[in-house]
Parts: C-alpha cells; structure tokens; sequence
C-alpha cells in the first residue's frame, strides 16, 4: 500500500504530460507566404525527401514561415524544410541557432531562435525533413 501511496504522484505526473504528445498542426502560410514560396520554387520539381544535408556547399537559408525554411544550395537546388514546431521569432528576423552535431544539417537537430539585440529566446523547434526542388534538365 505504501509503493502506491509514493507512486501516486508519479503516475499524476505521467498523465499530465500524456496529454502533450498531441499532434502538431502547424500555422498555415499568409497569402503572401505562399506567393513567396511559390516564387522561390518556380520551375522546380519536388524529390524524394533526404533526412540530411550537407552544410557545404554554403546554403543561404529563406524563411517563409516560423514552420517553413528554404536552404538555397545553388540555383538549381533548393531544399524546403518544414520544421517541427514552431520556432517563433524568424518572422521577425530573429536568428536561428542550429544544435547539429558532424558537416550535415538532419531532420530532428535542435534548433532555437533569439532575438541578438535583448539576448531573449523566441522560439524552439526541430528541423524536418528535407525535400530537394530541382530545375529540371532541358
């Protein structure tokens, strides 16, 4: 009687947070998200998603959304990232800090967003999968 009396918080606990692992449906884009995706893409074909990337050759990174990332490899490779969480804050120009670990960008690295200016974090979320949109050769 007693093992359950101490356990009994600890299973209170474990419901409490079974109720956090919902899904996430994230924001949908603004119109002019969309426009600004769709610009970014066109001509493009999507591929097969990738769970990493290389981070060299330098990628320049576009935010369209706090969930969706665009990394710029040349132009005819661009790679869209639909992030795991919501990493509040890009939208305004925060900056993303990316914890990844080895040359390669993966789907799961943690990754938050600051403000530089008060030092305060916005946001927290994780990298998604990476789906390739290529020029298609002629």
């Amino acid at each position: 009687m007693r093992a359950w009396m101490m356990m009994a918080p600890l299973l209170a606990a474990a419901g409490t947070l079974g109720g956090c692992t919902g899904s996430y449906e994230p924001k949908p884009l603004t119109p002019k998200q969309t426009a600004d995706l769709d610009k970014a893409l066109a001509g493009k074909v999507a591929g097969e998603k990738v769970s990493c990337i290389n981070r060299e050759p330098q990628t320049n990174l576009t935010v369209i959304s706090n969930n969706v990332l665009l990394y710029r490899v040349s132009k005819k490779l661009v790679y869209r990232n639909d992030l795991i969480g919501s990493c509040n804050g890009l939208t305004f120009g925060d900056t993303m800090i990316v914890r990844s670990f080895g040359s390669q960008l993966c789907r799961g690295d943690f990754t938050t967003t600051a403000n530089l200016q008060t030092g305060m974090t916005s946001g927290a979320c994780a990298l998604g999968d990476f789906i390739p949109y290529r020029t298609p050769k002629p």
